[in-house]
């Protein structure tokens, strides 16, 4: 049977991709990924410019609209973006800002340029996003003229239109529809518009950010605006009667990621709270959502173990050859926001959800540490319910685990008689929680390692009509699966995924051991 010959690889094998190509053949490269994720990052990307404006103080109301068509618009009314001639660089401003990568003005944000603290620093998200659309039709108002351009599939169409318009109106309006050739989904749902558009408004005090979502010829509109930002955010998470009122801190710092690197500033801002009933924390940084966390989120759990560690000791409330607490028993009850900006950021990559920037790190640790140590000597009865509130979760979670080696122990024991009665649990057990997870929510399970099994006092429970029952859970956690959330009518009333910081409260008691042990298995994980 014949082969094919392979072609060789010379020097005519080199190519460059050139102008839109090198967004719409990776889009990944820029965006993170070519799927809905990326698609909506794009979104993230316009919205930034928006956002870096109103920061500034100009306009502090932006409105973003999903249409019917799929296609998106975000209108500011900032100060207009730049587009007529550049005498430095000998082109329009409108030709650097949506054709070329690597274009923009906030690179001399060091320097006392236009945006000290701005979001967007690369200069890729405008001419990317352009890149990546079916269309784009930008109308900006400053100077007293009205600008209006018109891109498709990456290339400018017909030339910019300049018209006399009130001088006294300035914005910018992006309109555009992405390219189902670039991505593979552009489907965004509203979800993601009010999920993103609620912590932006969280990180921006007293700006107005407006969710049109259209139905026909009606829009649906939403608006989110925190006067006081993280402070109201922290407040509402917290609600009524928590172990602690919200507790607001703020400083800035000047100094290097290393010693021959140039300085720089960092503004550190963060709302504290306490809480038995609930849990979350979240980072943000220059506005953007710190998904996963990288520096702030490092200096968040070295602080706060070191200082509710050391007034423990302080107070005597450790019982004789107790282990140390660890930042999960403090994250059980912990309602932490932080909110900072710098003038240089180390972004784990484009899509801006970590960052490095050792100094931050270490600001943000001694920062939270000094305030820490402050607020616990003026508030002292405060602190005495943190520390006590740490310590159950800590004993909580040290039981169940006790509980849960023991058991496992036990039924491994029992069930370890032969070959085949392992084979029987490792096979059957997981056959039936497959069957059991398709038959209430419509998924598909792949691969699923036991977790543990739970049973005892805590999972006791006595219904209305004064029956009791002693549950025992055998719980897997699978992390490969296919398929989309059903609802089997008569088995479950309403599923959804959530994330662990947002998981729904209150959680029934019988779910909180299994989570414990869910959680401690996620962070031994993340810290390996």
């Amino acid at each position: 049977m014949a082969t094919a010959k392979p072609q060789e690889y010379g020097n005519e094998s080199i190519s460059q991709l050139k102008g839109a190509d090198r967004v719409r053949k990776r889009p990944g490269v820029i965006f993170g990924s070519d799927g809905l994720e990326g698609c909506e990052h794009a979104v993230f990307e316009i919205l930034s410019n928006s956002i870096d404006e109103a920061r500034e103080g100009f306009g502090n109301i932006i409105t973003v609209t999903l249409y019917d068509d799929k296609s998106i618009e975000v209108e500011d009314f900032g100060r207009g973006c730049p587009v007529d001639w550049n005498p430095a660089e000998k082109r329009f401003n409108w030709e650097l800002v949506y054709c070329e990568l690597y274009a923009g003005g906030k690179y001399k944000n060091d320097d006392g340029g236009d945006y000290e603290y701005s979001l967007g620093l690369n200069g890729l998200g405008a001419c990317a996003t352009q890149y990546a659309s079916e269309y784009m039709d930008v109308t900006v108002w400053r100077d007293g003229n009205k600008y209006t351009l018109h891109f498709a599939k990456g290339k400018i169409k017909g030339k910019m239109l300049v018209e006399p318009s009130d001088r006294k109106k300035t914005g910018t309006t992006t309109r555009w529809k992405p390219d189902i050739e670039v991505f593979t989904d552009i489907n965004i749902p509203e979800s993601y518009f009010l999920d993103i558009l609620r912590r932006q408004a969280v990180v921006n005090a007293g700006v107005t950010f407006r969710f049109r979502a259209q139905h026909g010829a009606k829009f649906e509109t939403t608006e989110f605006c925190y006067k006081n930002g993280i402070a109201d955010y922290v407040a509402e998470l917290a609600g009524e009667s928590p172990l602690t009122q919200p507790y607001y801190i703020e400083t800035e710092r000047k100094g290097k990621d290393r010693e021959d690197k140039p300085e720089y500033k960092v503004r550190m801002s963060a709302a504290v709270c306490f809480s038995n009933r609930t849990n979350a924390i979240e980072y943000y940084h220059n506005s953007s959502w710190l998904e996963h966390g990288g520096a702030p989120d490092a200096a968040a759990k070295t602080a706060f173990v070191y200082a509710i560690d050391a007034y423990i000791k302080k107070t005597n409330k450790y019982q004789k050859n107790e282990s140390k607490i660890t930042f999960s028993d403090i994250a059980d009850c912990l309602i932490l926001v932080t909110n900072c900006f710098s003038t240089r950021t180390s972004y784990e990559n484009q899509t801006k959800k970590s960052i490095t920037n050792r100094f931050i790190r270490e600001a943000m640790t001694d920062f939270f540490k000094e305030k820490l140590e402050i607020y616990f000597i003026e508030n002292k009865a405060e602190a005495d319910r943190i520390a006590d509130q740490v310590l159950i979760n800590k004993r909580s979670r040290e039981q169940a685990e006790k509980a849960r080696v023991s058991i496992k122990k036990n039924l491994t024991k029992n069930l370890d008689l032969a070959n085949r009665v392992q084979k029987f649990v490792d096979c059957r057990t997981r056959d039936a929680a497959r069957r059991e997870l398709f038959e209430e929510t419509g998924l598909h399970a792949g691969k699923m390692e036991l977790l543990g099994v739970f049973s005892g006092p805590e999972m006791a429970y006595t219904y209305p009509n004064g029956d009791q029952v002693s549950n025992v859970d055998i719980v897997f956690v699978c992390r490969e699966w296919q398929g989309e959330l059903v609802c089997q009518p008569g088995e479950v009333e309403a599923l959804a995924f959530f994330a662990p910081e947002a998981l729904p409260s209150p959680l029934h008691e019988i779910d909180h051991p299994a989570l414990k042990a869910w959680m401690q298995l996620r962070e031994a994980r993340e810290q390996k």
